[in-house]
């Protein structure tokens, strides 16, 4: 025995749709709701003949009609399915790509000997400073065993 059907209407201002089903959730469902439209008073059950004798006719299918009138009851079309690309990427766009790709390898390159130049350049620089340093404490030494000469010198 099938399940008595009951016919559910609710509105979004402009057009009035229309279901029979045998459940609320399932009239939710067939208008594609999630939020509870009886709870808030914006879905009702019917017992209007012209809306029953023409949902009773397609259960589970939403028809629909301008909001407030009394025109006949039209089905509602399924929305269209997304259609998938067919075509790939333009050829503008491969070439756009494959020169920024380009670009970036040869910026990354740049950075790479930039990076090296520097490491190069604070060796050098360490080195310099170790031989300065050097430098600078043979001097001192020296100029210290000077001086200490120059005290003895002076007693």
């Amino acid at each position: 025995m099938a399940p008595r059907l009951k016919v559910f209407v609710t509105s979004d201002g402009l057009t009035d749709y229309v279901v029979a089903a045998s459940s609320r959730p399932k009239a939710l469902a067939a208008w594609g709701v999630r939020q509870d439209l009886f709870k808030t008073g914006v879905a009702r059950e019917t017992d209007d003949p012209e809306l029953v004798e023409a949902a009773t006719v397609r259960p589970g299918e939403v028809l629909r009609r301008p909001a407030g009138s009394r025109a006949a009851l039209a089905r509602l079309k399924p929305p269209k399915a997304a259609t998938p690309k067919t075509k790939g990427p333009s050829p503008a766009a491969l070439k756009r790509v494959a020169n920024l790709e380009a670009r970036l390898a040869s910026l990354e390159e740049q950075h790479e000997r930039a990076c090296a130049e520097i490491a190069h350049a604070r060796e050098d620089l360490n080195a310099r400073e170790a031989l300065e340093a050097r430098n600078y404490t043979a001097q001192r030494d020296k100029l210290a065993a000077d001086l200490a000469k120059a005290r003895k010198a002076l007693v």
